[in-house]
This record gives C-alpha cells, sequence and structure tokens, in this order.
C-alpha cells in the first residue's frame, strides 16, 4: 500500500482489469486515491477483483467491456463518466496474443486480425470514446500498455505489430491531444509473471537470465510505471514510450556472456 495520493478526487477507467497488470494497474490507482472502474469482458473475474479491492476500503467497481465492440466500449465510458463523476485517467490494458504457427505462410488471417482488433483497434476505440471526457476534466491522462514486443522480435507476429501500432497511436494522438490538455503516454514491459505464464516456470527460470537486473517482471512493476505516467508527477511528458523491462533491450547479455565465456 503506497502512501501516494496522486489520484485523489479523480475517475480511472481500466481496461483489461480482470487479472494481471490491469488488475494491478486497478488496485495500484485506487490506493493512490482514484474512483477506480475495472472493466473487462470476463466480467465475473473483474467483480471478484473489485469486491476484493473494496474489502480493503479502496473504490473500485467493476463493469462489462469488450474492447473489440465499439458499442461496448462507449457503454463503458458512459457508465463510468456517469458513476465516477468523471474521467480523468484512461489506462489501456486489454490485449490479446495467439502463438505463432510453425511456418509464417500458415498463419490464419484470423488469428492475425484478433490480435490487432483487440490490443491495437481496442485501444483505438477507448481513446475514441474517453477522450471528449478527458479534455473536458482539464487534466486527462490516456497510458497504453505496449510491450517490448513492439521494439524488438521476441516473436509472436500479429501481438508484436499491434504493441508497435500502439507506440505509433500514442505519438499521434499526443500531438492532437495535447492543445486539449490530454497527455498520452505508453509503458513497454519486458516478461511479466502473469497467468500467461503459469504452468511456465521452467520458462521463466530460462528467460530471468537474459535480464540484467536477474528477474522477470511483476504486475506491480508495471502498475507503477502506469501510475507515474497517470499522475501529475509527468506533467511535462507526453507521446513518450517509457520500456520497463529490468535492462532486457538496453544491454545484450547473450553478447556478454559469450564473450566472456571465451
Amino acid at each position: 500500500m503506497t502512501d501516494l495520493k496522486r489520484f485523489a478526487g479523480q475517475g480511472v477507467l481500466v481496461t483489461g482489469a480482470a487479472r494481471g497488470i490491469g488488475a494491478a494497474v486497478a488496485r495500484r490507482l485506487a490506493e493512490e486515491g482514484g474512483r477506480v472502474m475495472a472493466t473487462d469482458r470476463d466480467l465475473p473475474e473483474a467483480e471478484r477483483t473489485a469486491a476484493g479491492l473494496r474489502q480493503r476500503g479502496l473504490a473500485v467497481e467493476a463493469y462489462a467491456c469488450d474492447v473489440a465492440g465499439r458499442e461496448s466500449v462507449e457503454a463503458a465510458v458512459a457508465h463510468a463518466v456517469g458513476a465516477l463523476g468523471s474521467l480523468d485517467v484512461l489506462v489501456n490494458c486489454a490485449a490479446h496474443c495467439t502463438p505463432d504457427v510453425p511456418l509464417f505462410e500458415d498463419d490464419p488471417d484470423e488469428a492475425w486480425a484478433r490480435d490487432l482488433d483487440i490490443t491495437l483497434t481496442g485501444a483505438y476505440r477507448c481513446c475514441r470514446a474517453a477522450l471528449p471526457h478527458l479534455a473536458a476534466c482539464g487534466r486527462g491522462a490516456i497510458v497504453s500498455v505496449g510491450s517490448v514486443n513492439g521494439l524488438r522480435d521476441f516473436g509472436n507476429h500479429a501481438y508484436s505489430a499491434a504493441k508497435a501500432g500502439l507506440g505509433s497511436l500514442t505519438r499521434t494522438l499526443a500531438g492532437h491531444a495535447a492543445a486539449r490538455g490530454v497527455r498520452v503516454n505508453l509503458v513497454a514491459p519486458g516478461t511479466v509473471r502473469t497467468s500467461a505464464w503459469e504452468g511456465r516456470d521452467d520458462d521463466l527460470d530460462a528467460v530471468r537470465a537474459l535480464y540484467p537486473l536477474g528477474r522477470v517482471g511483476e504486475p506491480d512493476d508495471i502498475a507503477a510505471a502506469v501510475a507515474f505516467l497517470a499522475s501529475g508527477d509527468a506533467a511535462w511528458i507526453t507521446g513518450t514510450t517509457l520500456v520497463v523491462d529490468g535492462g532486457l533491450t538496453a544491454v545484450h547479455t547473450g553478447f556478454h556472456a559469450a564473450v566472456h565465456q571465451r
């Protein structure tokens, strides 16, 4: 529990908030005083997450939102504005990642389309619906959760292309929204211990050796970065990508290991 209260009196909408990074973001911004609407297409799980946070005295409600549908997104934004009194912060966490098939030429159109529709176009839908309300409050902030996959090759063609697109959308929307008082930024995590890695402890142990800081990330690591970019502490930051990856993309650990083993 942090003692910071950077979001006191502010309304916050988080997508993909049922579990993992989204749930950690909802918790962190609520701990800092925000009134949070935790949205997800898995409403029962989102409600369980919200209920657990309310038991701790935090102001968190759940609402169903499928970012693949414009009507669902617009309904969630309208509900958040009505229930919270204002919408000051939007955090785009919802994403979808389809594992690559062995041969690129065998990748189906449906998998490509789904990853882009949820991960990239879903964030676009949310930004489009939320922007007028964020501008109206006079201190709006959008933070999207990207990935190092959008910066380097870590596999997953469609997911990586979608995350790279989020970086571009962040920059172009930041330019458009700045005059309206809304800041737009992106956090790009490395490997984070979430349910996507459940039952794959051996893989996480293998990946950990690639990280200069000696461990993979935790959802709270990403939530802390999101909270910074969404807060007034980042009042002069917009259009940027904050890489939160334990040094993975800055240091070539494989190269160092190869040289020192000779």
